[in-house]
């Protein structure tokens, strides 16, 4: 699986990558290869992987065996995290602080200044938040935070965990139509969602199910495969044709 082609070497490649907690095995023998300048969705329902699967691509999970190479090196490597916007599910930012201190704390760990403070928080439509302590923002409130925490240094691979989950639908579309504009400038996306129809936005799709991927491919190529007008439509039939229920 791939985004779009490039010159330059992959930005994630995985070979033969397998997880396990508890002495259970929750990802299974994933390989998968994502290149400059891409949106990859990774979809699929609560519980299929996707976290697990981000985690291990930033290099915070614990029993990962494989091969799993992100910007060239290996994934989780201290030269490397600078280079990777990560944003979990649970935003990680600090409550106590309003949305700009935030903001510049972080920024000043980077070595940024404040412009680009102020260019995050007109990328995530938080401007006139910027003051307001994240203890009373909203649920999708602070996710957005979390995001702009996460593309402060403009990094060349973002990984996005349900960045758009809370979010009501026009804020969704203009966080999509920056996803696809980071893109545009060259950095490569992974994005999490269980949302279907978020899928269409994506250059291509990886579809979970059960720690495996079920299917990989442009939502067009997977939606003629399986003769559906959808991608949810085509992720059921991909079900259905697995055997499962």
């Amino acid at each position: 699986m791939s985004g779009r082609v490039g010159a330059r070497e992959p930005v994630i490649r995985f070979e033969g990558v397998s997880v396990s907690r508890g002495g259970r095995e929750v990802l299974h023998d994933v390989s998968m290869s994502v290149e400059p300048g891409s949106v990859v969705g990774l979809l699929g329902p609560s519980g299929c992987g996707k976290t697990t699967l981000m985690r291990a691509i930033v290099g915070v999970q614990a029993e990962v065996h494989g091969a799993a190479t992100v910007l060239g090196r290996p994934a989780g490597v201290a030269s490397a995290r600078g280079e990777v916007g990560y944003m979990p599910q649970e935003a990680a930012v600090y409550d106590d602080l309003s949305v700009v201190e935030n903001l510049r704390y972080f920024a000043h760990l980077l070595g940024l200044d404040d412009p680009r403070v102020d260019e995050v928080l007109g990328q995530v439509h938080l401007g006139d938040l910027a003051a307001t302590t994240v203890d009373r923002l909203s649920g999708g409130q602070r996710a957005r935070v979390s995001l702009a925490v996460a593309l402060l240094n403009r990094p060349p691979l973002l990984v996005l965990d349900e960045p758009t989950v809370g979010l009501d639908p026009v804020l969704r579309r203009e966080l999509w139509g920056t996803f696809g504009q980071l893109a545009a400038d060259g950095s490569a996306l992974v994005v999490s969602s269980h949302v279907m129809d978020e899928a269409e936005r994506c250059d291509v799709l990886l579809l979970m199910r059960e720690g495996r991927f079920l299917a990989n491919g442009r939502p067009a190529e997977l939606m003629a495969r399986t003769g559906t007008s959808s991608v949810g439509a085509a992720f059921l039939a991909l079900i259905d044709s697995a055997g499962g229920s």
